[in-house]
């Protein structure tokens, strides 16, 4: 089985490397329960809290975009070896779309 975008994350976190993308700084609400964990896993594994949260947020992501159904159409978009493919009929297409259209206006 493959490893999970949250495993890989916890190995690399036992490395001390952090993925390191662009950030956008977003003010959100957090549990206290919520903080007290994050700050113990920041202190475990020796990694400011903010590279922690940004990490857990881009893979939980990762993660969810894995998960979203595909739900299948009428339409045949291609033939692979034989077989039809049909279209997704479900949230992934419009997920996708709005996801590039929001990448394009951050610029």
């Amino acid at each position: 089985m493959a490893e999970t975008p949250i495993a890989s994350m916890l190995r690399s976190w036992d490395h001390h490397t952090i993925e390191h993308l662009p950030k956008v700084i977003r003010k959100i609400p957090i549990s206290k329960d919520d903080v007290a964990k994050l700050e113990a896993l920041a202190e475990v594994y020796q990694l400011p809290t903010e590279d922690i949260i940004a990490n857990l947020i881009s893979n939980a992501l990762r993660e969810v975009e894995e998960k979203i159904p595909y739900v299948q159409g009428s339409k045949v978009v291609r033939i692979e070896e034989g077989d039809p493919i049909y279209e997704d009929a479900g949230l992934m297409p419009k997920y996708l779309k709005a996801k590039e259209r929001l990448e394009r206006k951050a610029g």
